[in-house]
């Protein structure tokens, strides 16, 4: 008889369940637990507040909820939680207004800090040129809205709330002494590509429903940490998968690296059959050495 060879099936989002239901009963599930987090943490260091610099995107956006959530269940008022948003260069107007949006109808309280004049002033002390768009000139805005929302919670009673996923961390997308740190990173275990799912799951809960369209609008806009100048049509110019590589790639390689240990040359057997209909084996290997050279 000849051999008859069959391949398994491979999910290419392999966080998330592939049915609505599933899907809506673990992305709630996960939810209640970064909540139930931070609720302890800001229990045991003697009620404190959250504060969290929101950016409107998706990981400032999730971070909101869990906090907003947070303190609902500690029996405290959503103003106990401080959103503050930290405008410059790169700053956006959909995302702009979706910060303020969510913000206000979430009843949180809300301020505003641009840091334009802040950073251009380091940069004068540095003696860096504003128009060489390199690192310097993205981490100096990083680490100067770290350094705001550090020194801000101490006024308030508060800890940084930290909004980086399990994806941005994998890969060192973040900024060193800058939005790497924070007292209580909620999204650190949780993947760029499940944020989107466990945001759309909890806007039907009746404390997020006043904010549902600004979510939904949320959640349809591009991933970029927004640190270079829109394009000239006020349009956000700098996509992060454009620079990093699609997310869904590295969460296939994440889960299979980190959760299973497999090799590098079984993931990328995994990954060109489970991406065949979405990218070319040279472009699965490109992002794959990537993640391998940002992570180790």
């Amino acid at each position: 008889m000849p051999l008859i060879f069959v391949l398994y099936p491979l999910q290419k989002l392999p966080f998330i369940p592939s049915t609505k239901a599933d899907r809506h009963t673990y992305c709630n599930e996960i939810f209640q637990l970064q909540v139930t987090g931070l609720k302890q943490r800001l229990t045991a260091i003697g009620g404190a507040n959250a504060v969290i610099g929101i950016s409107g995107g998706l990981d400032s956006t999730l971070a909101l909820l869990v906090a907003v959530e947070a303190v609902r269940q500690l029996g405290r008022d959503a103003s106990t939680v401080y959103g503050i948003t930290l405008p410059c260069f790169g700053t956006s107007d959909r995302t702009y207004r979706n910060a303020w949006d969510l913000m206000k109808k979430l009843g949180i309280t809300s301020k505003e800090i641009s840091i334009k004049n802040a950073v251009t002033q380091h940069f004068l002390d540095i003696g860096h040129d504003p128009e060489n768009r390199n690192t310097t000139y993205q981490n100096g805005q990083a680490r100067e809205r770290t350094q705001i929302l550090m020194d801000y919670s101490s006024t308030v009673n508060g800890i940084v709330v930290g909004t980086g996923d399990l994806s941005e961390l994998a890969l060192g997308w973040c900024t060193y002494n800058g939005d790497h740190m924070s007292m209580y990173g909620v999204n650190g275990t949780v993947p760029k590509t499940l944020i989107r799912w466990i945001i759309e799951a909890v806007s039907d809960l009746p404390t997020f429903e006043p904010a549902k369209a600004v979510l939904m609008d949320v959640l349809d806009t591009p991933i970029s940490p927004e640190l270079l100048p829109p394009d000239a049509q006020g349009k956000i110019a700098q996509k992060t998968e454009d620079l990093v590589g699609p997310y869904a790639l590295h969460d296939f390689f994440i889960y299979y690296a980190i959760g299973y240990g497999y090799t590098p040359t079984k993931i990328f057997a995994m990954a060109c059959r489970a991406f065949e209909q979405d990218f070319d084996r040279e472009t699965v290997k490109k992002w794959l050495v990537s993640f391998y050279r940002r992570f180790f």
